[in-house]
């Protein structure tokens, strides 16, 4: 453990079937090792990722579409490109059509 520290506490673990708080400390340790970071620091950023990792493709849809909102792209554009994000993402997505993400925008 990190100087007595507690286990990390984190939502996301079911999802990357971490076998328990040992190995999400054994990689804060490591980071504190082989980084800058304290352990606080290493425990704060290995949450972060793992809450990352677990966006669904509908989350990650409707925030990347306020987003390139905000950036002046049109509606046609955004689904576009957001259909070119979903196969390159870390989820595991279907191939969703432009209606798909559409509905999971407006509902």
């Amino acid at each position: 453990m990190l100087g007595g520290a507690t286990a990390i506490p984190h939502t996301a673990r079911p999802m990357l079937e971490m076998s328990s708080d040992v190995d999400l400390n054994d990689l804060a340790e490591y980071l504190v090792r082989s980084s800058r970071l304290n352990a606080n620091e290493a425990r704060r950023l290995i949450d972060e990722v793992l809450n990352f990792l677990d966006e669904l493709p509908e989350d990650f849809v409707r925030r990347r579409h306020l987003w390139l909102q905000t950036q002046g792209l049109s509606n046609s554009e955004i689904f576009t490109r957001l259909s070119n994000e979903l196969r390159q993402r870390r989820f595991r997505a279907p191939e969703f059509t432009e209606r798909q993400i559409r509905r999971m925008i407006y509902g």
